[in-house]
């Protein structure tokens, strides 16, 4: 039996459909949202927060809420180093035998799955 799968992309604020959604993270007092936006209300969101992300005394943080996609095991890490050694190898990456294999190494193995 042969399916059809349609995916509808729809803004979380107004609910309009549009191919332009993306997703956004939010983190306030530890605490986050993923959030479809188009790319208009994501402007009018930024415009909102300008005055308090922009306030004299403001620091950004690193870390905070991630973006969505696939999720890495615990400590950011795939507990499979030799088959990204292996892939890293076949693709033209210099790797060693043994210790941490390169986080950019480990990038592209990420993004190529």
């Amino acid at each position: 039996m042969a399916q059809k799968v349609i995916t509808t992309y729809v803004d979380d604020l107004t609910g309009e459909e549009s191919e332009q959604i993306a997703t956004h993270s939010i983190l306030v007092d530890g605490a986050g949202v993923e959030i479809d936006l188009t790319d208009e209300n994501y402007e009018k969101l930024l415009e909102l927060l300008n005055p308090y992300l922009h306030a004299d005394g403001a620091r950004r943080i690193r870390g905070g809420a991630k973006p969505k996609g696939k999720r890495k095991p615990a400590g950011g890490k795939s507990d499979d180093s030799s088959a990204i050694r292996a892939w890293a190898r076949e693709n033209g990456y210099e790797v060693s035998e043994r210790g941490r294999v390169p986080a950019a190494v480990r990038e592209a193995y990420e993004s190529a799955r």
